[in-house]
């Protein structure tokens, strides 16, 4: 799918969700000898995000929500993007049930004569999935201290790093070959 995509036959988007909340993610370190590092704990509602990155993670299309992701949340984003596809497009998608859904799978034949096929993922292998990396950077790199302050600061800072995504911050994935040699 990857060598597709790169020869421009297919667009390759890879999808998942993620959840933000005011436990902000405290990432590994260190601190100085006698130095107490502290963090409050805090309860708080959790900020949802679906979101599809393209392969090259030049695109992302997202939706942001104060409710869970349902298969009924799913279905309505990818119908609202399928109509906006201008090629033969593949959507990669892990395991998770809001995805394996009966309601999803129902949906399947009607996205493909759309032009949307879906790809899921072996069990436990959210290395595959390149949002993945975007989650990761948000979380530990690109959200700062101020956007855990409140659910309000928290929404508008992941809002902005989604709708500024490509400007200010962005990931460059790296062209990768694959030559299968058959004997």
């Amino acid at each position: 799918m990857q060598t597709l995509e790169q020869q421009g036959l297919i667009d390759l988007f890879y999808g998942d969700e993620a959840g933000f909340s005011l436990q902000s993610v405290v990432p590994y370190g260190w601190q100085q000898p006698g130095e107490v590092l502290e963090r409050a704990a805090v309860r708080s509602p959790q900020l949802n995000v679906l979101g599809w990155l393209s392969a090259s993670g030049h695109q992302l299309r997202s939706w942001v929500f104060e409710q869970s992701i349902t298969s009924e949340v799913v279905i309505g984003a990818i119908d609202e993007w399928v109509g906006q596809l201008t090629q033969l497009t593949v959507l990669v998608l892990d395991n998770g049930p809001m995805h394996r859904s009966k309601l999803v799978k129902a949906q399947l034949v009607r996205w493909q004569q759309a032009g949307l096929y879906v790809f899921f993922l072996p069990a436990y292998s959210p290395h595959l999935n390149k949002i993945e990396t975007l989650w990761r950077k948000m979380k530990y790199e690109w959200l700062t201290e101020s956007a855990y302050q409140s659910l309000t600061s928290l929404k508008a800072a992941v809002t902005h790093l989604l709708t500024d995504y490509g400007n200010s911050h962005h990931i460059q994935f790296a062209v990768t070959h694959c030559i299968i040699d058959l004997v």
